[in-house]
């Protein structure tokens, strides 16, 4: 069993919780963390659970104008070129059994949107069974930093994931886990809401 996390992530702080996702999967399996310009053009047969993760511009997925913007507030950016949107957007239909799931970082202010929701309605409509809710993980500012606390909860949402794959051995659509306490709202198999 192999977990796959792309992300997406301008100024770090997603990066971070990436890295800090994987962390807390590695308790289950092992875990690759890939930043979304390296990220594979299809994903690898033998992954067992795809995790998506990307800031939230302008109430959902970066795009390559709000890219450029966050540019403009930092001297380097991490993902500068292509972003989660692009990345998922030229993925093929699902070939295999490979659940996923979505997180985002956003500014503390309920008005900002989400860019995990986006990333799993496309998940969804790719054919991936959803795992998990869409997450979001909190940063104080545009440019940062998180939350104090975010990287452990995001250690334990990580390590959830992966409980939660290897004790429902993704062989069918998986439905609400066990650990749904640590999601923000779960939501039936496919059907995602909207706030």
């Amino acid at each position: 069993m192999r977990a796959l996390v792309v992300y997406e992530s301008m100024f770090g702080n997603t990066e971070a919780i990436a890295r800090s996702v994987a962390d807390g999967i590695e308790a289950s399996m092992h875990a690759d963390v890939v930043e979304v310009s390296a990220a594979p053009a299809t994903v690898p047969a033998d992954v067992t659970m795809l995790v998506v993760g990307g800031p939230t511009h302008a109430f959902s997925m970066s795009w390559p104008s709000t890219r450029r913007d966050a540019a403009g507030r930092a001297t380097s950016v991490i993902s500068g070129d292509r972003g989660i949107r692009e990345w998922l957007g030229a993925l093929p239909g699902v070939t295999t059994k490979t659940v996923a799931t979505a997180f985002d970082t956003r500014a503390t202010s309920r008005l900002t949107g989400s860019a995990a929701r986006a990333a799993s309605r496309r998940l969804d409509r790719l054919g991936f069974p959803l795992i998990a809710s869409p997450m979001s993980f909190r940063v104080t500012d545009v440019t940062g930093p998180l939350v104090d606390g975010e990287l452990d909860r995001a250690y334990g949402w990580g390590k959830a994931l992966g409980s939660d794959v290897v004790v429902q051995k993704p062989t069918r659509p998986l439905v609400r886990s066990p650990h749904a306490h640590l999601y923000r709202r779960p939501y039936p198999q496919g059907q995602l809401g909207e706030a």
